[in-house]
């Protein structure tokens, strides 16, 4: 057997790298630079008006470094999940398909596994790795073997099972990062509380204007962190409802359209 090029460990790979050119770019060209400049804006009013209310900015919000990761974890893992849900859709696509091309109520014997064997290895490499061409290759040969329809099921079965397992647990990678960006907005609130606390003594000379800023700090990242995780488990939850019509939709493919026109 051929070893197939590890395509998508060098997307993921390389997804993160742009990932993090692109968000680290955005931020010290515009992020930062309009968070500082907002600060010391908001700084001046409030010294000529001491009963100025500070105003939220968004840039400010999402300033610091733990933003910036979790930003980054998201792209990340949006990238991901582009890549497997286009791989997901090319396949259901496929279903619309007839690789079998025969006409309709021919019954199929074992002397047509042959034909139709030659039939699924002609079409597209790319396309034999998909679920529904191997599923249906591996029910030929078994029926070719056997001659035993619930032993062809059976086996069509297992091949959309073991597929289905497979999808599952390479979304592991994605529930991953889906758990490090709130663990990430976390280590940004230990780190905000840390500063104010480091800053206390100050707060007691009246002098609170560092522990408000390191508490915002450890607000904003977990408020931040939390949200990117909401969006990122919707996106996580849909491709999951993709893979999994995709593999009940071979199995009724593979059923409709062979094991019912099986004669043994």
């Amino acid at each position: 057997m051929t070893k197939r090029f590890p395509t998508e460990f060098f997307f993921q790979v390389f997804s993160l790298l742009i990932a993090f050119i692109i968000v680290h770019t955005l931020y010290i060209t515009i992020i930062r630079p309009n968070a500082d400049i907002f600060l010391q804006q908001e700084s001046a009013i409030m010294q000529d008006d001491p009963e100025y209310v500070p105003q939220r900015s968004f840039f400010v919000v999402i300033k610091d470094y733990e933003q910036e990761t979790c930003f980054v974890l998201m792209l990340w893992a949006l990238s991901i999940l582009g890549y497997k849900g286009l791989l997901a859709w090319r396949q259901q696509k496929l279903l619309e398909n007839d690789l079998l091309k025969l006409p309709d109520n021919l019954p199929i014997g074992p002397e047509d596994t042959r034909d139709l064997a030659s039939r699924l290895q002609s079409i597209p490499q790319q396309e034999q790795n998909y679920l529904l061409p191997r599923a249906l290759l591996t029910a030929i040969e078994r029926f070719r073997a056997t001659r035993n329809v619930q032993d062809v099921s059976n086996a069509a079965r297992d091949v959309c099972d073991s597929e289905g397992e497979r999808m599952e647990s390479e979304l592991s990678i994605i529930r991953y990062i889906a758990w490090a960006i709130p663990s990430v907005g976390f280590i940004g609130t230990v780190r905000g509380i840390g500063d104010a606390l480091g800053q206390a003594h100050r707060a007691v000379e009246g002098d609170i204007t560092g522990v408000t800023s390191s508490l915002g700090v450890a607000f904003n990242s977990t408020f931040i962190a939390l949200v990117i995780s909401i969006i990122l488990m919707f996106f996580v939850h849909q491709l999951q409802l993709m893979q999994e019509r995709l593999v009940l939709d071979c199995e009724r493919y593979i059923d409709s359209r062979m094991i019912r026109r099986l004669k043994s």
